[in-house]
């Protein structure tokens, strides 16, 4: 263990002192199964979603070399009808969390109601998961979700030139990846991406790596693990894909717009400061937020701490500027 850190916001260190006191987390193999189900059963989550005026749709749609994949279609509750064949819509295709190992696409669904605010379609995709299915498997299935979302624009009542990448950790490591193959591609238009707290670095040579070890949530050694189930023994070599592990992309020119933060006290806190600065230093559009004592998947975890609700406002904020910014006239000349 490093033998200096950041310190974890106080609000956010009982958190950590209670997880403590249950002992050290060993993440074994046969966890997978549970921690691959939601925390409740779907019709409850309609409930939910329709407490706060929203609804659901599942679509099957090609995969990755077109074996068949799940995604939910939200939106507002009798939207469906007013906006198809309108294109007017923005849209959010997300990726959820899970380190590729784990996680649900219907997974903390509440985290997306500030995007939500915007009469927005968020499309969460049901990416397969390492070990089974390891790299290039998850970053493909995002990718062909990002085509079939840009094809059935009309369909889903969504323009095409408004399509948000959207992932936390490794989510935000699929939405990043999903971004340079678009580019490499020349495939759909992706208008920007939110990266929350990414994973996108296999290479575990960062300081943040050696201060989160044994210490807070998604540690060294858990992040080693998930990195491994997704590469196999390519980890941490030169056989690794900047699809897979963005960090790696030598080129991040062309790249949309990009919303990115993480917790001072995290372990991706360097590869995503890095990503940043990279971006910035190939002209790229970014806005970047680290928050002190913060650790990894603070904001749902801890929602009502002071620390939580002013990253949620920053994203919030981020977002309707950015969203005003592609819908404001062009100016006079």
């Amino acid at each position: 263990m490093h033998d200096t850190r950041p310190p974890f916001d106080p609000e956010l260190a009982g958190f950590l002192e209670t997880l403590q006191a249950r002992g050290p987390f060993r993440f074994d193999p046969s966890m997978l199964p549970r921690m691959r189900q939601l925390d409740c059963s779907e019709a409850e989550l309609d409930a939910r979603l329709d407490a706060r005026g929203l609804e659901r749709q599942e679509r099957t749609i090609p995969g990755h070399l077109g074996a068949p994949i799940t995604v939910a279609v939200i939106r507002r509750s009798g939207q469906a009808g007013r906006t198809a064949g309108t294109g007017t819509a923005p849209c959010f295709l997300a990726m959820h969390g899970g380190g590729m190992m784990f996680g649900h696409h219907l997974g903390n669904l509440e985290s997306y109601d500030p995007l939500l605010a915007h009469d927005a379609v968020l499309i969460s995709v049901d990416y397969r998961l390492a070990p089974e299915h390891p790299d290039p498997t998850p970053v493909e299935d995002c990718y062909a979700a990002l085509v079939w979302t840009a094809a059935h624009a009309d369909g889903l009542g969504i323009d095409p030139d408004r399509i948000v990448l959207v992932g936390q950790s490794a989510g935000g490591g699929l939405a990043a990846g999903t971004a340079l193959l678009a580019r490499d591609r020349q495939g759909p238009s992706v208008s920007a991406q939110i990266l929350v707290s990414p994973m996108l670095d296999d290479r575990d040579a960062t300081v943040s790596t050696q201060q989160i070890d044994g210490v807070g949530v998604a540690d060294r050694d858990f992040v080693r693990t998930g990195w491994t189930a997704y590469l196999g023994d390519r980890r941490a070599t030169d056989a690794v894909s900047p699809y897979a592990a963005p960090a790696r992309a030598t080129d991040l020119r062309g790249l949309p717009a990009t919303y990115i933060d993480c917790g001072s006290a995290e372990v991706f806190r360097d590869e995503t400061v890095a990503f940043a600065s990279r971006l910035w230093a190939a002209g790229g559009d970014a806005e970047l937020h680290v928050w002190p004592g913060a650790f990894h998947g603070f904001t749902s975890m801890q929602p009502e701490a002071s620390i939580s609700r002013a990253a949620v406002s920053a994203l919030a904020g981020w977002t309707t500027r950015f969203l005003e910014r592609q819908v404001a006239p062009a100016p006079a000349v």
